[in-house]
């Protein structure tokens, strides 16, 4: 990776400008054309290297409630489950795990109201028990700033 890849991957983290035309700007800042920027960009993500680029807003900060939540379907329902907890808007993501709680997922609602009514739905609907739906919402916030530098990642406590 070359001097200059290094450059915009920093820029790409740091103070993204939130203008009409950012990578104007970070080009600019870089000394480089846009189309140089854009063209380094798009072979940084065939890479792999970059593998996403958007926002990351702190639902807290905007007055949501979020929770980690977990259930437990039978392997069979697995499909069924994941399409199931995949309707709610409020789901940012979902992924399946090895073990009792198989189907993994986050919520960001207007409320912990709506928290505890979208699980109780999903319950509801796949013909769960009480016991068969986890809702872990953060006691302690560790938050973990991982950022590209130099050929290496640095991870930094936030």
């Amino acid at each position: 990776m070359d001097e200059l890849n290094k450059k915009i991957i920093s820029e790409l983290q740091q103070g993204f400008p939130l203008e009409v035309n950012p990578y104007d700007i970070i080009a600019g800042k870089l000394g480089i054309s846009v189309d140089e920027l854009w063209e380094r960009v798009q072979q940084l993500v065939g890479e792999g290297v970059i593998r996403r680029i958007g926002v990351s807003l702190d639902s807290r900060k905007l007055g949501y409630a979020s929770t980690l939540a977990a259930v437990c379907v039978a392997p069979e329902n697995v499909d069924r489950g994941a399409e199931v907890v995949g309707r709610y808007p409020e789901v940012t993501h979902s992924y399946e795990r090895k073990g009792e709680f198989n189907i993994w997922f986050t919520l960001i609602a207007v409320d912990n109201v709506r928290i505890e009514v979208v699980l109780e739905e999903i319950r509801a609907v796949l013909g769960l028990n009480s016991a068969d739906v986890l809702n872990l919402p953060v006691l302690n916030l560790f938050k973990l700033d991982a950022r590209f530098k130099a050929g290496k990642v640095r991870a930094d406590g936030d």
